[in-house]
Formats: C-alpha cells, sequence, structure tokens
C-alpha cells in the first residue's frame, strides 16, 4: 500500500513539471523523454532534421582546396580559386585565352601532352592531353611544296581555304558548333566554349565585354548561324568559293557570302530571328 502511493506522488510530481516550449525542444537531443506533447515533439524532430540546410547556414564561397581539373581564369595555373589568385589587384594584365577541356572524349581516346603543346585539352585528372586522331595529323605536319616548283593558281589544291570571320568562334577561333548569341553584346560563340568560359569563372564575367553576372541559362540559339553551318549549305559556299577562284574573281566568295547569310533564308521569320539576334 505504502508503494502505491509513493508512485502516485512521483507520478504527480513529475507530470505537474511545467512543459518544455518548442524552442526548447528544438535544442534537445532526447526527444523520448522529454516532457512535451506528441505534436511538439514531431515539430521538434522536423525543426533539428531541416536545421543543417538552414539558409543561414549557406556559404557561397568554395570551402577546401580546388579539383584537380580547377584552373583560374585569371592567370590560367591550378591550384588556387580565382578570388585568391595573386593577379585579382593588378587590373591591367591581360588575362589568358580560355583552356579547352576534354569533356564527352574518352580516356582511351586520349594522349598525354604538355601544355603548351598544340589543340591539348585539360582533363579531369588535371593532366592535358589531346585526341589521338589530332596528335597523329600533328605529328604528320602538313605537306610543303616542292622547291622550285611554279605554283598553278588554277590548281585545286589549295593549301589554306579562307574561312569567313562571321562563323569562327571568337574563344576557340574554329567553326562554331551549336551557335548561340550571348545577349550582354551580342556576340556569337559555340555553345560549349561560352558556357566552360561563363561557368569557370567565379563571377559569370562575358569573355568579349566583361560584364559580370552573365548566366549561361540566358544563351539564345542562333538558329540563324546553326542553318548556315549546316553541311548542305556550307559546301554550297565552298563550291561558289572555288568557282570564283578559278576563274579569276576574288571578290566573289566575300560578296556571295554576305548574299547567303543575308538572304539565304527567304522567309520573313528567318530575317525576323537574325534582326531580334543583332539587335541584342
Amino acid at each position: 500500500m505504502l508503494t502505491c502511493v509513493v508512485c502516485t506522488l512521483i507520478f504527480l510530481q513529475t507530470d505537474s513539471s511545467p512543459q518544455m516550449t518548442l524552442a526548447q525542444l528544438s535544442k534537445t537531443a532526447n526527444l523520448v523523454d522529454a516532457n512535451a506533447s506528441e505534436e511538439d515533439k514531431i515539430k521538434a524532430m522536423m525543426t533539428q532534421s531541416n536545421h543543417d540546410y538552414d539558409p543561414i547556414h549557406y556559404s557561397k564561397k568554395a570551402l577546401g582546396p580546388p579539383p584537380a581539373h580547377y584552373t583560374c581564369f585569371r592567370c590560367g595555373k591550378a591550384g588556387h580559386y580565382n578570388r585568391q589568385c595573386p593577379m585579382v589587384q593588378d587590373k591591367s594584365v591581360e588575362l589568358p585565352k580560355p583552356v579547352r577541356t576534354s569533356k564527352g572524349i574518352p580516356q582511351s581516346f586520349m594522349v598525354k601532352a604538355d601544355p603548351g603543346d598544340k589543340g591539348a585539352m585539360l582533363t579531369s585528372t588535371g593532366e592535358y592531353a589531346i585526341p589521338a586522331i589530332d596528335a597523329k595529323a600533328y605529328a604528320q605536319g602538313k605537306k610543303e611544296r616542292p622547291p622550285f616548283v611554279p605554283h598553278d593558281q588554277s590548281s585545286s589544291e589549295d593549301d589554306t581555304d579562307p574561312i569567313p570571320d562571321e562563323l569562327l568562334c571568337p574563344i576557340c577561333n574554329d567553326l562554331m558548333t551549336d551557335a548561340v548569341v550571348i545577349p550582354c553584346c551580342g556576340n556569337s560563340y559555340c555553345d560549349d566554349c561560352i558556357r566552360t568560359a561563363l561557368l569557370d569563372s567565379e563571377e559569370h564575367i562575358c569573355y568579349t565585354c566583361k560584364q559580370s553576372d552573365v548566366s549561361p541559362d540566358n544563351l539564345i540559339a542562333n538558329k540563324f548561324l546553326r542553318q548556315v553551318m549546316s553541311s548542305n549549305n556550307y559546301i554550297l559556299y565552298y563550291i561558289i568559293l572555288g568557282l570564283g577562284q578559278n576563274i579569276g574573281l576574288d571578290f566573289v566568295p566575300q560578296y556571295f557570302f554576305n548574299y547567303f547569310l543575308f538572304f539565304h533564308l527567304s522567309s520573313k521569320s528567318a530575317q525576323r530571328e537574325w534582326a531580334e539576334a543583332k539587335s541584342l
């Protein structure tokens, strides 16, 4: 009988203690034995589970050392982030040309190379490599014409074929692939080149006009240039180019290209898209 009375007194004493508030429960590790309602315990459990993902814990600056394939866009070297570059104080130094990465190319198709080699790309491991097929072509080199052999102007073999500047990407100096227009200055680039340049810079700086906070999501597909760069259209351009050189009319290729670029797509929708792209 005495034992029952003692248990009753202990229960009444425990039950009469004030319940913990939700703020106190959020900081309590043992919610099972806490003096609170089940509803408050569930709310405290949900608050604790989301505590690590609270916006107050967000850090814009990256922590720890950069990955092996990360290169500073100011000096072009690895080992530090852009904000830690020793050249950040010197604004007069011209930014180096962005390094192309070997995205989408299997490692088995690559050959190790030095950073200064022609066509060198930066791999995910931080090393430089060249596609094996390109390395073989570079090793063969260009076949030179034997000395004292007169040059045949009417020959169909040309050392170099002039490529219009309108079709060259300002970053890789090669024919544009999936041409896009950047909204800040209206220039056209390869989709992969300009996206890589924007993402590699911490402040998303444009390669040409140096404007910051340019999101890669705002790039506009240059449908007009993409249609011009299609295989059939470009082959047609080079056919006219060869005909003009053979008959001695040097002005024909450029004149034809200007005509081809602006009036090949005679539909009003295509001309409207080109006008909108030029006005950006």
